[in-house]
C-alpha cells in the first residue's frame, strides 16, 4: 500500500525525523516526567508508519535496518536485564538501582535500571507495532 501523492512523500521525509527525535526526547525524559519507554515507543512507530505509508513496507524496512521482531525482542531483553543488579544484590527484583558514570571536567552521567527499562519498553513497543503494520501492508500486498 504505498501513496503516490507528492503531499504525502514530501512531508514525510521533513516529518519523520521530526517524530524520532522526539520520541527519544520523551524517552530520555520520561523517569522524571511524563513520558517514558511506552509513549517513546509509539511516537517512534507512527514515524514509520507515516514512512510505511508514504514510501511502502519494503522501504520501511530497508529504513529500520533491523527487523521488527528482533527490535521487539531487543526490547524484552533491555527489559529483563534491568532486573538483573536489583536480583544480584539480592533486593527486589524491580528495585532501581543508579550509578554515576564520570565525565570529563566535573560533571557526571546518572545511568539507572529504570533507564535500561524504560529503552526495553520503547523497544518492544516499536517492534510489536511494526510487526503488525507491516505484516499487515504485506498482507494487502
Amino acid at each position: 500500500m504505498k501513496s503516490s501523492t507528492l503531499i504525502l512523500s514530501t512531508a514525510a521525509l521533513a516529518i519523520v525525523p521530526l517524530q524520532l527525535m522526539f520520541s527519544i526526547f520523551l524517552l530520555l525524559r520520561g523517569h522524571d516526567e511524563p513520558g517514558g519507554g511506552f509513549i517513546g515507543g509509539l511516537v517512534a512507530a507512527s514515524a514509520f508508519v507515516l514512512s510505511a505509508f508514504a514510501f511502502g513496507a519494503e522501504s520501511t524496512r530497508k529504513l529500520l535496518r533491523v527487523t521488527p521482531r528482533d527490535i521487539l525482542a531487543a526490547g524484552l531483553l533491555f527489559a529483563l536485564a534491568s532486573t538483573l543488579p536489583a536480583l544480584w544484590s539480592g533486593q527486589a527484583m524491580l528495585t532501581a538501582h543508579w550509578w554515576q558514570v564520570p565525565l570529563p571536567g566535573e560533571g557526571y552521567l546518572k545511568l539507572s535500571t529504570v533507564l535500561i527499562f524504560d529503552i526495553g519498553v520503547y523497544l518492544a513497543v516499536l517492534g510489536t507495532l511494526m510487526t503488525f503494520v507491516i505484516g499487515l501492508m504485506e498482507a494487502e500486498e
